[in-house]
């Protein structure tokens, strides 16, 4: 059975590259891969963050790297922009007409990718990812018109971590991530399309 250390890389050659390897080119002495990613999911906010925001969106754009040295393991850094607006319950209880939270993270991470749970028609294999992110938050603070209160806009940036597990069909991943930082803690479900950027064997 191939040795996982080699099939990861070796697979992903195989189903989502086409002789990407420049003719002529000297071998390497190990196996590297180079990946872009997208993603696209909902954001729910859970916590103090889930009393004044409702269900969100969000998206990230993502490069990773990994050789034989550290497979199973990648490492990733990952750009996001994400969206959360006030719930009605928020602003039925409040002054305000209109709060919103925008949270733009720039992360970098590790990702582990377990055997596969199924290899007989789709690979099918578990992957769980941690990263730390240091981020910006824009928050929108609009207020009703007879509340009497100017209506003005927080830029804050802070430091944040996350922890994420899901499924790899090497194209598509399926992820959950749970994300953490102070005052705003919230839980991402996305859908991933990953692509071989250079892999040499």
């Amino acid at each position: 059975m191939m040795n996982l250390k080699l099939g990861l890389i070796f697979l992903v050659f195989i189903f989502t590259t086409n002789n990407i390897v420049l003719a002529g080119e000297p071998p390497t002495s190990k196996a590297v891969g180079l990946f872009v990613a997208a993603g696209v999911g909902p954001r729910l906010p859970v916590g103090e963050f889930s009393s004044s925001t409702d269900l969100g969106y969000g998206l990230n754009i993502e490069a990773s790297y990994t050789d034989s040295d550290y497979l199973p393991f990648f490492a990733f850094a990952r750009l996001g922009y994400e969206q959360f607006p006030g719930s009605q319950d928020f602003y039925q209880g409040t002054d305000y007409s209109n709060y919103s939270t925008t949270i733009i993270p720039a992360s970098l991470g590790v990702r582990y990718y377990f055997g596969p749970l199924v290899e007989s028609v789709v690979l099918l294999i578990p992957v769980v990812e941690g990263s730390v992110s240091y981020t910006y938050f824009q928050v929108l603070n609009e207020f009703k018109a007879d509340a009497g209160r100017s209506n003005y806009r927080e830029d804050l940036w802070k430091f944040g971590g996350t922890v994420g597990a899901g499924f790899s069909m090497f194209i598509l991943e399926n992820m959950a991530n749970y994300t953490y930082y102070e005052s705003n803690q919230y839980l991402s479900f996305n859908l991933n399309v990953r692509l071989p950027l250079y892999v040499s064997l």
